[in-house]
C-alpha cells in the first residue's frame, strides 16, 4: 500500500454523541481509517457543510450500510495512502471527493473513482465546497432534468449551496436562469451569479412573476428543494414537455396535484438522492464533471460561493447558521492547515 509517510494512529474528529441539536456534535479521537480495495486515504484540509449533515445529526438521515457514522459528505485535501489496486489518484495529489460520511475528521477514506483533482485555480478550502453541490446539480439538472442551451431554468432556493451552483452552471451552459430567494442580499447574489431575475418568495408569487417574465409561456426545467407547498404552482408553470426535479422537501412531503396537467403537457416529475447511490454511479458522475465542468472551474468562469470558513471545533455554529437559513452559498470547515 503506497503511503506518503508514517501516519498517526489516531485523529481528531467531530462525532454525533446522540440525535439532537447542533451541540450534540463533540470532538473525539478515533483510529485513522484503513483503506479498503478501491479507496484512498485523504488528509483532510477542509470539509463542506450540507443540510444532509444536519438531518443526520438530528437522527433523520442515517448513513448507508458500511459508511462512517461521522458526518461530512465532501472533503478536500492531500492523498496520503492508496489501496494496492488504485493508481489514480496517487499519493501527494490534491483532491476533492464526495464521500458517504466521515468528512468531519483529520483523515477520511474515499472511493478513488469519487475523487477529482483540485483545479489549479482553486484552493483546497474552495475545493471542499464543490463535490456535494456539483454532483447534485449535474445529475439532477443536466441528466435527469435534461436542461439544454436556450431553455429556461427556475431554481428554488437560489442563494443556497445547491442554488448558487445551479445558477452558475445553467448560465454557463446557455440556459436562461431565474431563481427564488428570501431577502435582498440573497436576491442580489442570485442575479450577480447570472439569474436574469431573482424573485422574493416572501413578497412575490413566483408563478405570477415567471409567467410575466416568460411571456406566459412557462419554463422548461424547475429545480425544487421546497416540495409540497410549491408543487401545484411548479406543475402549472412548466411548459409542454417540462421537467420538475425535486431534490429536497424542506416544506413538506404531501400535496394534491392535477394529474390532467401532467398528461396534457407531457410533463416529467422526477427526484433523487445522492448519498445512497452505488460507488460506480457516483464515479460516472465524477468523470462527467471532470470532462464537462472542470474546465469552467479551471478558468474560474464558475466558482463555489463560500460565505464562511470556520474551524472544525465550530461545527455547531455552522449547523446553526445553515438551519436558520442564514447561509448564502456554502459554509466550509477548516480541518487542518493547507499544505
Amino acid at each position: 500500500m503506497p503511503v506518503s509517510a508514517r501516519l498517526p494512529e489516531t485523529m481528531l474528529c467531530m462525532e454525533i454523541t446522540q440525535p439532537g441539536p447542533p451541540d450534540v456534535m463533540q470532538p473525539c479521537r478515533r483510529s485513522v481509517p484503513n483503506v479498503q480495495p478501491g479507496e484512498v486515504l485523504i488528509r483532510v484540509v477542509a470539509a463542506g457543510v450540507n443540510r444532509p449533515d444536519c438531518l443526520q445529526r438530528s437522527g433523520n438521515y442515517p448513513p448507508p450500510p458500511g459508511a462512517s457514522d461521522l458526518p461530512g459528505l465532501e472533503i478536500a485535501g492531500i492523498v496520503v495512502a492508496t489501496a494496492d489496486d488504485v493508481s489514480t489518484p496517487a499519493v501527494g495529489d490534491r483532491v476533492c471527493a464526495l464521500v458517504a460520511g466521515g468528512g468531519y475528521a483529520e483523515y477520511c477514506t474515499a472511493p478513488a473513482v469519487q475523487c477529482l483533482p483540485v483545479p489549479a485555480t482553486l484552493t483546497l478550502i474552495e475545493a471542499a465546497a464543490v463535490p456535494e453541490t456539483f454532483f447534485t446539480v449535474w445529475t439532477n439538472v443536466f441528466e435527469r432534468g435534461r436542461l439544454q442551451s436556450g431553455e429556461t431554468l427556475l431554481v428554488h432556493g437560489g442563494a443556497s449551496g445547491i442554488g448558487t451552483t445551479a445558477i452558475q452552471l445553467g448560465t454557463a451552459f446557455g440556459a436562461r436562469v431565474y431563481a427564488t430567494a428570501g431577502n435582498a442580499a440573497k436576491l442580489a447574489l442570485c442575479e450577480k451569479l447570472g439569474a436574469l431575475r431573482a424573485i422574493n418568495y416572501r413578497s412575490e408569487m413566483f408563478y405570477e412573476v415567471m409567467r410575466e417574465q416568460t411571456g406566459d409561456s412557462g419554463v422548461d426545467v424547475i429545480l425544487d428543494m421546497v416540495g409540497a407547498p410549491y408543487f401545484a404552482d411548479n406543475i402549472r408553470l412548466l411548459r409542454d414537455d417540462g421537467r420538475l426535479v425535486i431534490i429536497a422537501v424542506l416544506g413538506g412531503t404531501k400535496t394534491e396535484v392535477n394529474l390532467g396537467q401532467v398528461l396534457v403537457k407531457r410533463l416529467t416529475v422526477t427526484g433523487s438522492t445522492l448519498r445512497s447511490r452505488p460507488v460506480a454511479e457516483k464515479g460516472r458522475i465524477a468523470r462527467a464533471l471532470e470532462q464537462r465542468v472542470w474546465p469552467l472551474l479551471e478558468r474560474r468562469q464558475i466558482a463555489p460561493v463560500i460565505q464562511d470558513v470556520l474551524p472544525l471545533h465550530a461545527v455547531a455554529q455552522a449547523h446553526q447558521r445553515l438551519e436558520a437559513n442564514e447561509a448564502m452559498g456554502k459554509i466550509v470547515l477548516r480541518v487542518t492547515d493547507e499544505l
